[in-house]
């Protein structure tokens, strides 16, 4: 079984100046029932399908499985997805162990929210805190995206 360990934060500054790549992101949600989420996402010029489970108590650790699709059926199944499609720049950051932040800078309805994310080979994996890093938010079920798909930002 495939899993996703990552933590999340808020961003609090100036992090674009580290970036080493930043990718246009569109995904939608075909599923966002609370024991899975479906994604599809197109990244640049790849399409991708993605199943999420739920995550444990911390938030996490969840089951996470994905497979490339063209691009083409990443549009067509976009289109099937429920409200409403996220738009944003992923900027990555590199941290330290061979770790690096994935900032996603939201677009569209979520305008103005900036979120980190890191992913850990285990829970206790150190790492470094850059300056700019914000108030932790792993497990706050309001900064998943498949959540933002539904309360945007601006409603917030």
């Amino acid at each position: 079984m495939a899993l996703e360990i990552e933590r999340k934060f808020l961003v609090k500054g100036n992090f674009k100046k580290e970036a080493i790549k930043s990718s246009k992101i569109a995904q939608g949600f075909l599923s966002t029932v609370t024991e899975r989420t479906v994604r599809i996402r197109i990244k640049d010029d790849k399409g991708f399908i993605t199943v999420k489970g739920i995550s444990n108590d911390s938030g996490t650790i969840r089951f996470e499985w994905e497979k490339e699709i063209s691009v083409e059926d990443a549009e067509n199944l976009l289109k099937l997805c429920e409200p409403t499609i996220i738009e944003k720049i992923r900027h990555i950051v590199p941290v330290n162990n061979n770790l690096f932040f994935e900032v996603d800078e939201f677009l569209g309805e979520n305008k103005g929210l900036f979120i980190a994310e890191i992913e850990l080979p285990d829970e206790n994996t150190f790492f470094e805190r850059p300056s700019w890093l914000g108030e932790e938010v792993t497990g706050q079920v309001k900064y998943y995206n498949s959540m933002l798909s539904k309360r945007p930002f601006i409603n917030w």
